[in-house]
């Protein structure tokens, strides 16, 4: 069983629940939305889709049918507006899939894209999913992976201004990240021995220390440990030359130093088919690779590739991990 949350309720999140709904069959992979029941059947009106809506969470859901657990939003929805008054519900109904994820009532948990502002807005704080997720999961760190079918791009800082990262990236945290990394491809992808190539902070690596002392004094000791231990990590290699076929074709996931270092790569290549993992948490998480696209909201022209392909990956990294 696989929890779903839409996330922002004003933006396509709905949309592409909804829309996948049409297309699914009985045997498709069992999965439960968790979110506004009104809101689903608003929206379904607007898209002008049909959507039969039933909470036995055992039943079979056939073509334009959902499965929802029902977390009320305090008042209707506008698409494309955001309203701070819904961020209270939009986070329980995240917190209610976790913690059934936590308990192993559902064995992934998929999420829809999240709108931070309004939730901060809302005087809640709130940087991302991913850090909410470590929070509420207890986990002792997790990794953000974006991968597509071709690449697999792991971060060691995730979303933190750029003039914060230098300061946030030391030893500990890079070692850990990279060995929640090599973890995951052994457990969860079935790679028997992973290669990770392993980015320099500085362009051209530092060019050995004119450039920054990050590679220097922070990466390669890390990789030379790792190494060590006999997990095969190359690096640091400069970022610019590390995203070509010649090392891509022996990598089975690179691992960038910040947010805007790997991703514009991969999401040049697999825009709208890209999945975000969540890697350390005691559950598959799997997310879209885009926004809440607020204007596409009730259009009926919201992209679904990637919402598709995190529904997917999340079942196949559940069914790799409980067998």
């Amino acid at each position: 069983m696989l929890a779903v949350t839409p996330g922002e309720p004003a933006g396509i999140g709905p949309d592409l629940v909804i829309q996948y709904a049409q297309s699914q069959t009985e045997h498709a992979m069992p999965w439960v939305v968790v979110a506004d029941a009104d809101m689903l059947r608003q929206r379904a009106q607007s898209l002008g889709l049909p959507l039969q809506i039933h909470d036995d969470l055992e039943r079979p859901a056939a073509s334009g049918a959902l499965k929802v657990i029902h977390i009320p939003l305090p008042s209707r929805v506008q698409p494309g507006q955001l309203n701070p008054d819904h961020a209270p519900a939009v986070l329980a109904a995240l917190d209610h899939a976790i913690a059934g994820a936590m308990s192993g009532t559902f064995h992934a948990l998929v999420t829809g894209p999240m709108q931070k502002s309004v939730i901060n807005d809302a005087g809640l704080p709130f940087s991302g999913h991913t850090e909410y997720l470590a929070q509420a999961a207890a986990a002792d760190d997790v990794v953000m992976l974006l991968m597509s079918d071709d690449l697999k791009v792991a971060l060691a800082t995730t979303h933190l201004p750029l003039a914060a990262v230098a300061s946030a990236l030391d030893k500990e945290l890079l070692e850990r990240r990279l060995r929640i990394l090599h973890t995951a491809l052994v457990r969860d992808f079935a790679v028997a021995k992973p290669t990770i190539l392993v980015a320099g902070l500085n362009p051209h690596a530092g060019e050995g220390g004119h450039l920054g002392r990050e590679e220097i004094e922070i990466i390669e000791p890390v990789c030379n440990a790792l190494r060590h231990d006999g997990i095969n990590v190359i690096g640091p290699l400069p970022a610019d030359t590390l995203y070509t076929p010649k090392y891509l074709a022996e990598a089975d996931a690179t691992m960038a130093m910040f947010h805007d270092q790997g991703l514009p790569v991969l999401k040049f290549a697999s825009f709208g088919r890209a999945v975000n993992v969540t890697l350390g948490l005691p559950f598959v998480r799997t997310s879209v690779d885009h926004g809440t696209a607020l204007d596409l909201a009730a259009s009926g022209n919201a992209d679904s590739g990637s919402f598709v392909q995190a529904l997917e990956t999340a079942q196949q990294l559940a069914k790799q991990r409980f067998s």
